[in-house]
C-alpha cells in the first residue's frame, strides 16, 4: 500500500514538474509530494542503480512511529509514473541520528546507528537484482554491524557478512586496558560461512539478531 501511494503521488507531481526538470532526476518538490502527514526526509542519495543512465533516488523518511528507506527508479521520458518504487527497508523507529545514504557503482549503502548507551552501528548494501522478475528488486548483498558501549562500559562485537559468497568475518572487541587512543582491542577474528537465500530490502534482517546467531555458532 505504501509503494502504491508513492507511485500515485509521483505520477501527479511528475506531470506538474515536467516542464521544469529533466525526467531523469527527482526534484525535492516531487519527493515532498509523496510524503504522508508527519513524515520528514532524513536524507537522500541519487545515482544510477540499474545502468540505464538515468538518475535514481533512495531516501530515508521518519515519522513519530516509523522510519524507512525507499528506492525509486527513474523511468524514460513520458513514462508514468516518472519514478517507480522498487523497494522499502524498514528501520528501527528510534535512532541515534539520521540514516546516511550513498550510491556508488550501482550499490546503495545505508548506514544506521540505533540503541542507547549500548549501540548498534549497521551498514546495509543493496544492488538491483535483474533476475527478480519484471519489476526487479533491490537485493541485500552485504551487512556489516558493530555492537559497542558508547560509555565504554562493556566489550563489543563486530561482524561483516557478504551475502553473495556467504563469507562471514567476526571479531571480539575487548575494552582496551593497556592505554592508547583505541577504545577497543579487536581480537579473536573468526571466519565462517552463512549461506542465505536471496534477501531483498523488505526481507533485510535485524543486524543485532544476525550478530547473536553468528556469535552462538
Amino acid at each position: 500500500m505504501r509503494i502504491a501511494a508513492i507511485a500515485i503521488a509521483l505520477m501527479w507531481s511528475g506531470a506538474a514538474d515536467a516542464q521544469r526538470a529533466p525526467a531523469s532526476r527527482l526534484t525535492d518538490a516531487q519527493l515532498n509530494a509523496s510524503l504522508e502527514l508527519g513524515q520528514e526526509i532524513e536524507g537522500r542519495a541519487d545515482g544510477d542503480l540499474n545502468g540505464d543512465g538515468l538518475i535514481d533516488t533512495a531516501y530515508a523518511v521518519s515519522s513519530p512511529d516509523a522510519r524507512g528507506v525507499t528506492v525509486l527508479i527513474a523511468q524514460p521520458t513520458g513514462a508514468k509514473p516518472p519514478f517507480r518504487p522498487i523497494g522499502e527497508l524498514k528501520l528501527e523507529p528510534v535512532a541515534l541520528g539520521p540514516a546516511s545514504l550513498s550510491i556508488a557503482r550501482g550499490v546503495l549503502k545505508v548506514e544506521e546507528l540505533t540503541g542507547g548507551t549500548t549501540a548498534v552501528s549497521a551498514i546495509y548494501r543493496f544492488r538491483m537484482d535483474p533476475g527478480a522478475g519484471q519489476g526487479r528488486r533491490m537485493r541485500l548483498i552485504g551487512l556489516d554491524a558493530t555492537l559497542y558501549s558508547r560509555t565504554y562500559a562493556h566489550d563489543g562485537f563486530e561482524m561483516s557478512w557478504n551475502l553473495l559468497t556467504g563469507a562471514v568475518i567476526t571479531r571480539e572487541m575487548h575494552l582496551n586496558k593497556g592505554g592508547g587512543d583505541a577504545a577497543y582491542d579487536k581480537i579473536a577474528e573468526r571466519r565462517s560461512t552463512r549461506v542465505s537465500k536471496p534477501l531483498y530490502m523488505e526481507d533485510a534482517p535485524d543486524p543485532e539478531t544476525v550478530m547473536d546467531e553468528v556469535r552462538k555458532r
